[in-house]
């Protein structure tokens, strides 16, 4: 059963999920907000001074909880591999610079060969990565995605399959990220988080909902408790294994991000507080947002 918790100190907020927002936005206003939990995403790191960025953080009392995302290991082309190895290697020298003890791997794939190959490409992509990773202090979560990602986003796509992969692997430095959008489907899911737990690989929690109909399988996540995903059951399962980490929202929404996003953020904090009240997630300042 999920615990009941009483306040913000383990939400975090991807900063994908307030798209319009550069990072210093980010920061400054979780921070009001009461959120001091966050996962940056690369994008807004681009032409940043890193050191001033670690600043900012520290100076609003933020947590990074990860960075987003490493990986898109696999391609039929040998350069484009190398390149997407040099990328990562870059991606954990962003992640030591600012603090962040994580990264979480979209771990990629290429339509134009087998998904077995794939996943080969990905072991071997996080394999050469993973000395580098040990040596900056900072692990690397694999993401299983959703099948309908499969052709080309990861040939990851159910959490058995990253189970396998992090325990083949078996290094303290890598693990996974359970994400409620990729993987409620999964009737075997409870099983699955019990060997993810048992092994110690379980590194990080994501959320949101599934939206019933949902118009596009890319930006229409829903706010907690809005879809019909039982978020409650499934963070249940995840703290019978231990996990006491943040719970991360990340939410794609043309919708949301079409809005005022200090609203948008009270919403997901009532989404996330209604939610948290009853062992759910939920954030909403008025029916009218």
């Amino acid at each position: 059963m999920a615990t009941k918790l009483t306040d913000f100190s383990k939400l975090c907020v991807h900063t994908l999920t307030t798209k319009p927002w550069n990072l210093k936005q980010c920061i400054e206003n979780y921070s009001a907000a009461g959120i001091h939990g966050i996962t940056i995403w690369r994008n807004v790191l681009e032409n940043q001074n890193l050191k001033d960025a670690k600043q900012l953080l520290n100076d609003f009392g933020m947590k990074v909880v990860s960075i987003a995302r490493g990986g898109f290991f696999p391609s039929v082309e040998k350069e484009k591999r190398k390149v997407a190895i040099d990328d990562n290697l870059f991606c954990i020298e962003q992640a030591a610079a600012v603090g962040s003890p994580l990264i979480v791997l979209v771990c990629g794939a290429d339509g134009r060969q087998s998904l077995e190959k794939s996943r080969e490409q990905i072991k071997e992509g996080i394999l050469k990565i993973l000395p580098q990773a040990k040596a900056a202090g900072v692990k690397l979560a694999i993401e299983p995605l959703h099948p309908m990602y499969a052709g080309d986003r990861s040939a990851i796509n159910t959490l058995a399959q990253a189970n396998q992969m992090a325990e083949e692997i078996n290094s303290d430095f890598v693990g996974i990220a359970v994400d409620v959008y990729h993987l409620w489907w999964d009737y075997n899911l409870q099983n699955e988080i019990k060997r993810c737990g048992k092994n110690g690989n379980l590194f990080a929690f994501h959320v949101c909902d599934w939206n019933v109909p949902t118009i596009d399988f890319l930006n229409d996540r829903g706010l907690m408790g809005d879809g019909c995903i039982n978020i409650k059951q499934i963070r249940g399962w995840v703290e019978e294994t231990g996990f006491s980490g943040y719970n991360e929202v990340e939410i794609f929404s043309d919708k949301y991000w079409a809005t005022d996003q200090k609203m948008y953020l009270e919403k997901l904090k009532m989404h996330t507080w209604k939610i948290l009240d009853a062992g759910y997630w939920i954030l909403e300042i008025g029916e009218k947002l």
